[in-house]
């Protein structure tokens, strides 16, 4: 228990703070000084505030990809965000989800170690219910299962893989990985590849279908990141080194460049009507427009002019021939 002080001590400390003799606010940088922080030696802090601010980065775009994934997968809206980043040992992660639930063991090379990712089987179950057929709407009809057959362990080991796709490319940015499912379990005290006291990296995320919110638990232990830590600093993505040749990049990205798809329209004339006169148009109508049938029509590309062209046939099917090609100053 605190000492209290008596009234004659408090009105004595109260005339020293008057008279100066004691700065108020040195008391306060004093206790600060003395103060002694806990630390829980069960669970080490292995990686900084600057790693983990990076890591809030990945697992962002990472849920904004499985957001994608996932809604292509049960063909309803799937969102998808993180909830948070914590350090804590693996026996804690294990102790926290519950039995039965859904784990898929994978691989990420060259990355050390295999990960966990941990799905709700309250999510799981959803899956399952609309990739059958199911009704699974409004959160209502969702039963609680305590263990899944073996065609259903078939469709959430396809749920594990599509989530395991835009976890690969979220790395992207700092390492180049390649992800490799080894084994689906339900029950969580079977997954023995990561000792109890080995410290990790736990990101939750909050998944949300048909207004009903269950988690998703992504289990990384700190042996991964040992190798790619200076990486995961935010300094290291802006350093540049002027020595490298940037000649090869130029000529992938011209490559690239050169198989993009562009949009390509030809414009036969343009007309005005009234709403009155759109209204009752009907079948046989000839509309009349502002170009003459001897005049080149124009081909945009990427709603730019850039050719004059005249019609004609091609094997059968409707094609144009260039006549000019249109200066960027002309209009």
């Amino acid at each position: 228990m605190k000492e209290i002080l008596s009234q004659e001590e408090i009105d004595a400390l109260l005339n020293a703070l008057q008279t100066g003799e004691i700065d108020a606010s040195s008391v306060g940088e004093d206790e600060e000084r003395n103060k002694v922080k806990a630390y829980d030696f069960r669970r080490p802090i292995k990686l900084s505030k600057e790693y983990i601010n990076t890591l809030y980065m990945v697992f962002e775009n990472f849920a904004k990809l499985s957001s994608s994934q996932l809604s292509s997968l049960v063909n309803a809206t799937v969102l998808m965000t993180v909830e948070m980043i914590e350090q804590i040992s693996y026996e804690e992660f294990i102790n926290s989800i519950p039995n039965p639930t859904l784990l898929g063991v994978y691989r990420s090379r060259p990355l050390n170690g295999t990960q966990v990712l941990e799905i709700n089987p309250q999510f799981a179950t959803q899956v399952i219910e609309r990739v059958c057929g199911g009704a699974a709407t409004k959160g209502k009809g969702v039963t609680k299962k305590d263990k899944f057959t073996d065609i259903e362990l078939g469709i959430l080991e396809d749920l594990v893989l599509s989530l395991l796709k835009p976890f690969q490319t979220a790395w992207d940015d700092i390492v180049e990985i390649e992800t490799e499912l080894d084994s689906l379990e339900t029950n969580p005290q079977m997954v023995q590849s990561i000792t109890p006291n080995e410290p990790v990296v736990l990101v939750s995320f909050s998944v949300e279908l048909f207004a009903v919110k269950s988690l998703i638990n992504l289990c990384i232990p700190y042996t991964s990141f040992e190798q790619i830590t200076d990486k995961l600093s935010i300094r290291s993505w802006f350093e540049v080194d002027k020595g490298i040749d940037n000649t090869q990049f130029r000529a992938q990205i011209s490559e690239r460049l050169l198989t993009a798809g562009v949009d390509m329209t030809v414009e036969l004339g343009r007309t005005w009507i009234t709403v009155d006169d759109f209204i009752h148009l009907e079948l046989g109508d000839v509309v009349r427009l502002d170009a003459k049938t001897d005049t080149p029509l124009k081909l945009f590309v990427e709603d730019r002019l850039h050719y004059f062209v005249q019609p004609g046939d091609l094997e059968g099917k409707l094609g144009v021939q260039i006549l000019d090609y249109v200066e960027e100053d002309v209009e």
